[in-house]
């Protein structure tokens, strides 16, 4: 009985027509990117101090520089090891009851009590609007900006389950457009709704749904390939996310309000609803649904497409990658070995997401230019595909993989230790380091499907993967709340994660070279 790979090898394993599919969904990672870190411009928080409206008028006539009023309205604060004027105090001075002159230099505040900012802020735009500046999300509710990354990732947290069903339920193809359907409507919604709870909300859908089409994509992708490109081309797919990144800056130095920029990462979906009429559903999921007849109907019209023909004798078809039903959670840690990796793999998709994401935010809040500091960090990405690419089948997937995390972790704590007069030193660290936690990202993903045996390959991902979601929760609050602390405590707690997850991944098999297990028993006793 032939199965679909030996069908997909008659019909090309990567022919004109998988690579037209691939470029077509390779389209999706570049708008999934904005939405992922669109944070860093649309929850951008400008320098701000309080507002005084008698301050304000006097600055207006006086013509006072913004540093001069916010002399007079703000105390001086130690932040950072820093000082500087206050973002959530003010003086508590009645200023229309007092003789100010239009050169209040002398004027000698050390002694006036202080308190918290009565009238809202006064904000240094630099051309940016972000929700930040609308809603007022500064000191004391900045904890809210948190929530709108938190409340994505709580999304994508709910939507890998949810999509993982739909589309093993009712395949990729229909999952991928119900999810483009719900990414038009959260993502523009999100752009006119009036209140931050309701973005925040639509946030989670929005996060719901477009993980799930990304996830489906992915899946799709590699199931209309041949076995022998699927690592490369889910490797390459996972790279457009990184041009996303490159482009999302441009956006955001042309488009300064938050809620247009919105719109135009949203619009790109339209555009995906159409794909459901140009991309066949999976031949191998039909096959898993007995649905062999369309099956070999779609593959036909691959091999057509790709200028092959089939032979006869493919009538009877097989999915020789299905999975026993009878899987389930305990089979990941009733064992020695299979909870080690379990556990293993779980903390390293937390800590991924973690650094991740937090070096992508942290840019937002270093107080350098945003759109040049996020574009050359964006830019290092671009080497972590090519380095997995060359060392995988060379040097194997142990030593890379754990090297990534451990260069990712001592990077960040160097560039703790140096001073922020060597500003160029310390941002060319930092890069390194993101360099190194996006090549462990990408590693997790297929190191992951190695170790774990046929029967619980898809369990295996999806349970662990649910850490990465954790993670990316998590994430924001870490840094932004120990940033208010100290700028560079988050730093810290990065490299010390990664660290372990470095150290944790040498007690993981080497898995290049090695046939990938069927079994429980084949993990356990892999000399047998």
């Amino acid at each position: 009985m032939a199965t679909f790979d030996d069908l997909l090898e008659e019909a090309g394993s990567f022919g004109r027509c998988q690579k037209r599919i691939f470029a077509m969904l390779c389209l999706v990672s570049l708008p999934f990117s904005g939405v992922y870190v669109g944070i860093v411009f649309q929850g951008f928080t400008p320098d701000h101090w309080c507002r005084d409206p008698a301050l304000v008028d006097r600055r207006q006539a006086c013509g006072w520089s913004w540093e001069e009023s916010r002399r007079l309205a703000a105390p001086l604060v130690n932040a950072s090891g820093v000082v500087q004027h206050s973002s959530c105090d003010q003086y508590e001075v009645d200023w229309n009851g007092t003789e100010l002159s239009c050169d209040p230099v002398k004027l000698d505040l050390s002694r006036v009590a202080v308190t918290p900012c009565k009238d809202g802020w006064e904000y240094h735009y630099e051309g940016r609007k972000s929700f930040v500046t609308e809603f007022n999300l500064v000191c004391s509710d900045g904890w809210w900006v948190d929530m709108y990354q938190s409340m994505l990732n709580v999304g994508f947290l709910v939507g890998s389950f949810a999509f993982g069903y739909f589309a093993d339920r009712f395949g990729r193809m229909k999952s991928f457009l119900v999810s483009n359907v719900i990414n038009v409507v959260a993502g523009i919604a999100m752009a006119v709704v009036p209140d931050f709870i309701s973005i925040l909300v639509l946030r989670a859908i929005f996060g719901f749904s477009i993980k799930g089409g990304w996830m489906a994509n992915y899946v799709l992708l590699t199931e209309m390939v041949g076995v022998k490109y699927r690592r490369t081309v889910g490797i390459l797919y996972q790279m457009f996310f990184s041009i996303g990144l490159l482009i999302l800056p441009l956006l955001a130095y042309y488009i300064t309000d938050w809620r247009w920029l919105q719109a135009v990462i949203t619009a790109p979906y339209v555009l995906f609803i159409v794909y459901y009429r140009f991309i066949p559903e999976s031949p191998r999921w039909l096959i898993s649904k007995n649905n062999s007849s369309k099956a070999l109907e779609i593959t036909k019209a691959i091999a057509k497409e790709n200028g092959k023909k089939l032979s006869l004798n493919f009538e009877i078809l097989t999915d020789g990658e299905v999975e026993s039903t009878s899987a389930s959670l305990l089979d990941l840690i009733r064992t020695p070995k299979m909870r080690k990796h379990t556990l293993i793999l779980m903390f390293n998709w937390f800590t991924s997401a973690v650094v991740y994401q937090g070096l992508i935010m942290r840019v937002g809040i270093t107080g350098g230019n945003v759109y040049i500091d996020f574009l050359i960090s964006s830019l290092v990405e671009f080497p972590a595909a090519f380095l997995i690419l060359f060392t995988i089948e060379r040097i194997g997937r142990r030593l890379p993989f754990a090297s990534a995390n451990i260069i990712a972790g001592v990077s960040c704590i160097i560039t703790v230790l140096i001073p922020d007069s060597m500003f160029w030193l310390k941002t060319a660290v930092a890069c390194v380091g993101r360099l190194g936690i996006t090549m462990a990202f990408e590693m997790v993903v297929f190191v992951n499907t190695e170790i774990y045996p046929t029967c619980v390959r898809n369990l295996g991902l999806s349970v662990c993967s649910t850490l990465c979601d954790v993670g990316g929760i998590v994430s924001p609050f870490l840094l932004y709340r120990l940033a208010s602390v100290w700028l560079e405590l988050p730093l810290i707690i990065f490299g010390a994660v990664a660290l372990v997850a470095g150290g944790l991944v040498l007690l993981l098999p080497e898995t290049r070279g090695v046939a990938l297990p069927d079994t429980i028993e084949d993990v356990e006793f892999p000399d047998r």
